[in-house]
């Protein structure tokens, strides 16, 4: 029997991973692959690295660039820790916290919508079809459909604006609610901008 797909997609704090984690008991011989926390982990080695990148340049360095050649030169890796991914950079484990940072958060937001993300989509294509040999995968992330067209499952989550607010600020610790809310407005109208501008490229 072949392994299947499955893709998790959804707006910012609808409970993506929290689905994907109970998929992951109900499913034999699965794994997860958090996507957007690899293209977070290359914004975050990005904004860590000597060259001092910030929000203002993050967009154009990453613009016309091959992903892989980036992880590869920023040093970060994606490995299957307790069957999900989890990341790397410079052989040091990158806390989940720090990848959901807001900064972080909004960084990627940013990045991802004005990039361009061919290389990442190809890249990603590679990663599932090279896990998929030996697992069922539950896939967390945007664009799953043009990463892998050929999901066998693909769902969009939706929630209220006030249970994601309520759900963010449990995952933030000292977190105000304005600023809660209007981070998470932000990242929708940055995607919703970045899907448009999709449609239109």
């Amino acid at each position: 029997m072949n392994n299947i797909v499955i893709g998790i997609e959804g707006l910012v704090g609808t409970g993506k991973t929290s689905i994907c984690r109970k998929l992951l008991e109900y499913i034999p011989n699965s794994i997860i692959l958090h996507g957007g926390n690899l293209y977070r982990g290359i914004v975050y080695a990005l904004m860590q690295s000597s060259e001092n990148i910030n929000l203002d340049n993050l967009k154009q360095n990453l613009k016309n660039i091959n992903i892989k050649n980036v992880m590869d030169k920023l040093k970060v890796e994606l490995k299957i820790e307790d069957r999900e991914s989890v990341i790397y950079v410079d052989g040091k484990k990158i806390e989940e916290e720090n990848l959901q940072s807001q900064e972080a958060s909004i960084a990627v937001s940013l990045a991802s919508g004005s990039a361009d993300n061919s290389h990442f989509y190809k890249f990603g294509e590679e990663l599932i079809n090279m896990f998929k040999e030996n697992f069922n995968l539950i896939v967390s992330g945007r664009d799953l459909m043009k990463i892998y067209p050929s999901l066998d499952y693909h769902f969009f989550v939706t929630a209220s604006l006030e249970e994601r607010i309520k759900r963010k600020m449990n995952q933030y610790a000292d977190s105000n609610y304005e600023e809660v809310k209007q981070n998470i407005m932000k990242r929708d109208e940055l995607q919703e901008k970045a899907r448009i501008l999709q449609k239109i490229s």
